[in-house]
């Protein structure tokens, strides 16, 4: 299979606070990083779908801005999320 991602993506750990209209906000683990997006230890307890909208949030990193993203990807251990231009 191709890889399609245009961003280098880097292991990273750390807790994210995802926010969202229908789950409010729920603290993750974030899995790995890029600058093009995340993938986000969620398991089962989401239940959103490829294309709903999110809000993130870094907790590990002081006065962290909130991103817009999109998800782009479901598995059974979490999603996977492109960020948005403002």
């Amino acid at each position: 299979m191709a890889e399609k991602r245009k961003h280098v993506r880097t292991e990273f750990s750390g807790r994210v606070k995802v926010m969202h209209a229908q789950l409010g906000s729920v603290e993750v683990e974030l899995r790995d990083l890029s600058n093009g997006g995340a993938f986000l230890f969620t398991g089962d307890q989401f239940g959103l779908a490829v294309g709903e909208r999110v809000r993130i949030q870094a907790l590990d990193i002081e006065d962290a801005p909130v991103l817009n993203a999109q998800i782009v990807r479901v598995e059974e251990k979490g999603i996977a999320l492109m960020f948005e231009e403002d």
